[in-house]
């Protein structure tokens, strides 16, 4: 059995992650790491509320087996690209790099179709970013999940969000061959597959696309 860190645990992905890491006998330990308090509680839930800009104050909490990290945001909702890269970036990072030096071994992001460090898009030119600093750190097991648009249901209202799943729910026919790639996928299915990806026990850096995902 392991100990599982999850940071992000408030967005849609965090949410339903916890929720199945808690579920599964293969996890006797969740330490949930976020800006607030959930209104959860479980025998086997850990929750810290820590400030991410000062991460060196919680090092000796920062101990365990595998990390899921699972944040993100919007520019929108960050109100700015430096906040948006704070939290797509420079935290993830950071918290690995203390993960690290504690001894943990494994850790799984959540991060974007077409994440790509080259790419002229900040947004994904962000998320690559965060891929290639976090695959140098030498985790024993590395795995980036690249989802396309998530489904499910948010706490928080995205008008432009909820406008684009109804046309990829509708158009979801249309997604086969190369396009599958593309096909909006249940959040559900990406909190599965890092899980199972723990299970699986790979080493090395792993790349999942949002088509193995959905297979």
């Amino acid at each position: 059995m392991k100990t599982a860190i999850i940071i992000g645990t408030t967005g849609l992905t965090g949410t339903t992650l916890l929720n199945q890491l808690l579920n599964d006998d293969f996890f006797n330990r969740v330490i949930s790491f976020s800006r607030k308090q959930i209104e959860l509680t479980h025998p086997k839930l850990v929750q810290h509320s820590i400030d991410f800009n000062k991460l060196n104050n919680y090092n000796e909490l920062i101990k365990g087996d595998v990390v899921f990290c699972c944040m993100g945001t919007t520019i929108k909702t960050a109100g700015s690209q430096e906040a948006f890269k704070k939290v797509d970036l420079i935290y993830p990072t950071e918290f690995a790099k203390i993960a690290k030096q504690n001894g943990i071994k494994e850790f799984y992001l959540q991060s974007s179709l077409g994440a790509d460090s080259n790419s002229t898009n900040f947004y994904l030119k962000t998320k690559g970013e965060a891929e290639r600093i976090l695959q140098q750190l030498n985790f024993d097991s590395f795995s980036v999940f690249r989802p396309s648009m998530l489904l499910g249901k948010r706490s928080e209202f995205r008008f432009g969000e909820f406008v684009g799943k109804i046309v990829m729910q509708l158009l979801s026919f249309l997604f086969i061959g190369k396009l599958k790639r593309y096909k909006a996928i249940h959040v559900n299915q990406v909190a599965e597959a890092m899980i199972k990806q723990v299970k699986l026990n790979k080493l090395g850096n792993v790349i999942i696309e949002n088509e193995e995902m959905i297979n």
